[in-house]
């Protein structure tokens, strides 16, 4: 099972085409918003979480994490300790491990991205500390993902679905929405 997690202010895309695509490819994804169910991205639009942080009780099963970007939304995921708890049981177990955007910031301040190949929007490189900064728009290094922001959103989403079911998986959802 997948946790995204959804706080106030999150980048609307940056979030949802990763569930969708991974729930295309046959991965089970849990949407959690913290602090509520429903939960207002940064562009106005609410959505309703499939859980709140309060419902999460266990992690056990848990087989990555996804957190998008947008603002003031990093901001609060990186305040939740059911986030940063997250994270860390997926870091320290070699699980999925992913954000985008300015959510890879929240990585870097965790200390988890030292010595690891990683990229976040432009202006938040600074916060990705003892990272190897990445050209490419979505990075791949080991259980770490990481991407840029909305623009790349199919492609980060399409990487994750790569890492979990496999590179064929991921190219027969992207022939099935027509993404070249």
């Amino acid at each position: 099972m997948i946790y995204l997690f959804l706080a106030q202010g999150f980048e609307e895309i940056e979030a949802l085409t990763p569930v969708d695509i991974l729930r295309r490819g046959g991965v089970e994804v849990v949407t959690v918003g913290v602090g509520g169910k429903n939960i207002t991205g940064s562009h106005h639009i609410t959505v309703q979480a499939d859980i709140t942080d309060a419902e999460l009780k266990s992690l056990d099963g848990m087989e990555g994490v996804v957190l998008p970007g947008g603002m003031p939304g990093t901001r609060n995921l990186e305040k939740s300790k059911t986030v940063i708890n997250a994270v860390s049981y997926c870091f320290n177990r070699n699980l999925l491990v992913s954000a985008i955007c300015a959510a890879p910031s929240i990585l870097g301040h965790m200390g988890i991205l030292k010595g690891k190949k990683a990229t976040a929007y432009p202006g938040f490189e600074r916060d990705l500390f003892d990272a190897t900064l990445d050209s490419e728009y979505v990075s791949c290094d080991g259980n770490i993902i990481t991407a840029r922001g909305m623009g790349v959103a199919t492609e980060f989403a399409l990487a994750l679905l790569a890492f979990l079911k496999g590179q064929q998986k991921a190219d027969e959802v992207r022939a099935s929405i027509q993404c070249p």
